[in-house]
């Protein structure tokens, strides 16, 4: 029950802020997204997850972040919320580097680290767990491996590959640190 809690809490606090943004200040709020190589687009590393153009794209997160939420709260909910915080910051760092001179919103990157972390963990962690988690993950959304790729330009898929990176990343590092305490 905790779980569903959580992912309810994470709905509604993306549905509040996109409300605000919207009404509120009719999208303004979106300049506070990631703006690579700008010292004032740092701050967007933290709040560019959950800022959303339009109710297609905050539906679309909205439903992804649940399902990749729900299956990283396999490992429990505190392991969700440390990892999310790493693949919001690992993520969004490496699209303030690298990522193309625009505005970066949205919660995909986030979704994609998620997605990145559930098969990684089974390389990097080998438990029937991880592994029945990736067979499942690869099984329904492997597909999702296309959206590291530019395809739109709308679409920032610097968020969806550095969020990739970040959730293979932590695969391969967090649980070491984590046994050493």
């Amino acid at each position: 029950m905790k779980k569903i809690k959580t992912i309810i809490f994470l709905v509604f606090v993306l549905c509040a802020v996109f409300a605000i943004n919207t009404g509120l200040f009719q999208g303004q709020l979106n300049r506070f997204g990631i703006m690579p190589r700008e010292l004032n687009g740092l701050a967007g590393i933290v709040f560019s997850p959950f800022l959303h153009g339009s109710v297609s794209h905050l539906l679309n997160n909205i439903v992804g972040l649940s399902i990749f939420a729900l299956i990283t709260m396999a490992h429990g909910i505190r392991y969700f919320w440390r990892v999310s915080f790493l693949i919001i910051v690992l993520g969004g760092f490496g699209v303030w580097l690298f990522g193309r001179n625009n505005i970066h919103i949205g919660a995909s990157g986030w979704i994609f680290g998620l997605w990145a972390l559930g098969i990684a963990n089974a390389w990097y962690n080998r438990s029937l767990k991880t592994f029945l988690i990736a067979i499942v993950v690869i099984l329904l959304w492997g597909g999702m491996i296309l959206g590291v790729l530019p395809s739109q330009p709308q679409i920032s898929f610097e968020a969806h590959l550095f969020g990739a990176l970040a959730g293979v990343l932590i695969a391969a590092k967090l649980p070491r640190q984590w046994r050493r305490k």
